[in-house]
């Protein structure tokens, strides 16, 4: 990619089977892992991971199927189901010499963050979610015709063939659309910016449209046991994102509740991309959360 972040290494770490990850790192200090969401890169976090490495040791991948990471052909559900994609972050940091590490996730990140929280309690020190509910709650809330919005959702989670190729027809005109209408500050992902994002995924439809369709399965098999057996996150947990509640009748602080008994749940006014239309109130509420 063209872009990168200012005044950060960048490797490939081997994490899994023939797949390993691009990660740009930086700074010194306790480490916190930067997940990006849909339709970005770590390219993403570039102010708030520019403020945090002042104090922390951060480390921000694409995640498996994004930007310059490897990937893999989906020969089933597995190879992109979040708990996967958890396991890899898990395996880059301790790559890296992080046993323990916070972790904050935006959209897709947010989900493989969730994951690797329920799954590894014992190497998450702290957990972040941007502009997300966990999978299982998601498609509880959709209903209606109030779940147009998430149209990308139902398009994604068909079998393999169609979605491809109908997204693969228009990437641009595709990811574009939620570069554009998911941001209230459109100066806040400028031209070049915009760009890189479209290049990454216009080379990656595949493997996106995978990640979607496995959390309209088998993440959601995996929630469903996690609620069964009553399992929560053990760690501090903080929670930013807009009031699509007040839009699809739900109470997003209630649902995060469920799952995270030490939570701090702030709704914000900001449009969906938080680390680039706010990063220093993002980079603050992490400051925060690393300091409970």
């Amino acid at each position: 990619m063209a872009h990168t972040l200012a005044n950060f290494d960048y490797q490939r770490i081997h994490v899994a089977d023939d797949v390993s990850l691009n990660v740009a790192t930086a700074g010194s200090g306790t480490p916190i892992v930067l997940l990006h969401g849909f339709p970005q890169t770590h390219l993403m976090w570039r102010h708030v991971a520019a403020d945090l490495a002042t104090e922390h040791t951060v480390i921000c991948p694409d995640l498996r199927g994004y930007g310059d990471s490897d990937k893999p052909a989906a020969t089933d559900g597995s190879v992109y189901a979040k708990r996967t994609m958890a396991a890899d972050i898990l395996a880059l940091a301790g790559a890296l010499g992080h046993d323990r590490f916070a972790l904050a996730g935006h959209d897709r990140g947010a989900l493989v963050a969730f994951r690797a929280g329920l799954d590894h309690p014992d190497r998450i020190t702290h957990l972040a979610s941007l502009d997300v509910l966990p999978t299982l709650d998601m498609w509880e809330v959709m209903h209606g015709v109030t779940a147009a919005v998430g149209f990308h959702l139902y398009l994604m989670a068909q079998p393999p063939g169609l979605p491809e190729q109908m997204i693969a027809a228009a990437p641009d005109a595709f990811f574009g659309h939620f570069l554009d209408t998911w941001t209230n500050d459109p100066a806040a992902i400028p031209p070049g910016v915009r760009a890189a994002y479209l290049e990454a995924c216009r080379g990656a439809v595949p493997s996106i449209v995978a990640d979607y369709r496995a959390s309209a399965g088998i993440d959601v098999v995996h929630d469903q046991a996690d609620r069964a057996a009553g399992n929560r996150l053990r760690m501090p947990v903080a929670v930013l994102q807009q009031d699509w509640g007040a839009a699809l009748g739900f109470d997003a602080a209630a649902l995060w509740a469920s799952w995270a008994p030490d939570l701090q749940h702030h709704t914000v006014t900001w449009g969906h991309f938080l680390a680039e239309e706010a990063p220093h109130e993002v980079a603050r509420a992490l400051r925060e959360l690393l300091g409970r």
